[in-house]
């Protein structure tokens, strides 16, 4: 991030040397295609919302700028004859205008309208014939407004990359390239590997996994300390039951000074603030329902990088479960999360994903992931936490606004949230599946309740 609060443009491009290597996905990514069974994609989006129009057309300013995001250019192949991972492969057929679509909101084009576009947008399948990934504007909201959705597919990029992704196709400082990236000579597509070089690049590829196999025998070790040691599964409760294909999202505000600041006095992080909060706000609606808990267990994403760049995408990521307490004051709950979030951040970052992914890879090819999430006690939900740009950005001349993020989860998880902060301010996405959660409403009162109890604490 500058200093300015801008997320900074890196002017990249594709070494010589590395035209014709076979491009795998690694093995974190496959762990979100091989898991992608459930009746909702496994795609993740954000939505810009922008102050007017563009100054220009949206899929001309995109040609321009995924020129920096080569995997935004090249579709996915899966090899013959087990020929090791998929790959990525340069799409000779790209065309822009095949993944930006217009569409005008529905009365009265406010933000419910939008974010009704943006779950339409996220949960259809992006075609795998395709690079994975689509734009949508949207046209009708208030004042003039319009909304950008861009969706990837998971396999793509993690939370991390897709902030890479946003830096690449927000207004910079002049440093993106005013063309598309040139792949090859005359601009062209660079030709797929042939089978000689895939089956080099796999037996060279598990020579390496042989070799590693003592390291990941610690990062699998390391990996059962990331993920907790209590050994007790998640407490049962109505939020839990398996999901089907409809999502509704709904948003919370605050600034985000009040709640870094209430973080800072208790030793807790903004992250920590919010598990107390999303924890919390699950309790209420829980006990409008009748039902009593002493806490709530809350995956969080952890990731094994600090920073990347439009060139390093993909996922390298393990998961933290953490038992939130959602009895006792405020101050005594807060403590207590940054507490076990303390621990459990000792080790390696993401070193649950050498545990996690062969697990869920396992189950994937033997058919049994559906009915394993469907059915899973290790979690009640999930909450991605994203640091976004800390001043305002803009795209093709028009102001932005917000950013919201949109991330879609299966199985037996009702309900589950995305946090970013931008410019100041801290967006909290609440998603759920309105015939397991239709109480939508209530979840953001509470939460944006739990945040300020948390923030005068």
């Amino acid at each position: 991030m500058t200093t300015d609060g801008r997320i900074p443009e890196v002017v990249e491009r594709i070494p010589q040397a590395d035209r014709g290597a076979v491009q795998r996905i690694s093995p974190g990514d496959l762990v979100e295609l091989a898991t992608d069974v459930g009746p909702v994609p496994m795609n993740v989006g954000a939505v810009l919302l922008l102050a007017g129009a563009p100054d220009a057309d949206v899929a001309a300013v995109l040609a321009r700028r995924i020129g920096g995001i080569p995997r935004l250019r090249q579709r996915l192949v899966t090899p013959p004859w087990g020929l090791g991972r998929p790959y990525w492969v340069d799409d000779a057929a790209f065309d822009v205008h095949a993944h930006v679509s217009h569409v005008r909101c529905a009365s009265p084009g406010d933000q419910a309208a939008l974010l009704a576009v943006a779950v339409d947008a996220v949960t259809r399948p992006l075609p795998r014939s395709q690079p994975l990934w689509r734009a949508v504007v949207v046209t009708g909201l208030v004042d003039e407004q319009v909304g950008l959705v861009v969706v990837l597919h998971h396999v793509l990029a993690d939370g991390i990359g897709g902030l890479a992704v946003l830096a690449r196709l927000v207004d910079g400082d002049g440093s993106v390239s005013p063309a598309p990236v040139d792949f090859g000579p005359a601009g062209a597509a660079r030709p797929g590997p042939r089978a000689w070089d895939l089956l080099a690049d796999s037996a060279v590829d598990r020579w390496h996994t042989l070799r590693g196999a003592l390291k990941a025998v610690v990062r699998a070790h390391r990996g059962r300390v990331e993920l907790g040691r209590g050994g007790r599964g998640a407490p049962r409760c109505s939020l839990n039951a398996p999901t089907g294909p409809r999502r509704k999202v709904a948003t919370a505000e605050v600034d985000l000074d009040p709640v870094r600041a209430a973080g800072r006095r208790s030793g807790a992080t903004v992250n920590d603030v919010l598990l107390v909060a999303v924890s919390g706000a699950m309790a209420r609606v829980l006990h409008g329902r009748g039902e009593e808990v002493a806490e709530l267990v809350v995956s969080v994403p952890v990731s094994a990088r600090a920073s990347t760049t439009s060139h390093d995408l993909g996922n390298r990521v393990g998961v933290m479960p953490v038992r939130a307490p959602v009895q006792g004051s405020v101050p005594e709950r807060l403590a207590r999360v940054a507490q076990i979030t303390r621990a459990q951040k000792t080790h390696a970052r993401g070193a649950s994903a050498a545990l996690v992914g062969p697990v869920f890879r396992l189950l994937a090819s033997a058919g049994l992931f559906r009915w394993f999430i469907d059915r899973q006690r290790l979690v009640n939900s999930f909450l991605t936490n994203m640091p976004g740009p800390t001043g305002p950005l803009a795209f093709a001349g028009a102001r932005i606004l917000r950013v919201i993020p949109v991330t879609i989860t299966a199985g037996n998880v009702g309900v589950a949230f995305a946090a970013l902060s931008y410019a100041g301010r801290l967006t909290v996405t609440v998603i759920v599946d309105p015939d397991v959660v239709p109480e939508v409403d209530d979840v953001v009162a509470a939460l944006e309740s739990e945040l300020r109890a948390v923030a005068d604490a």
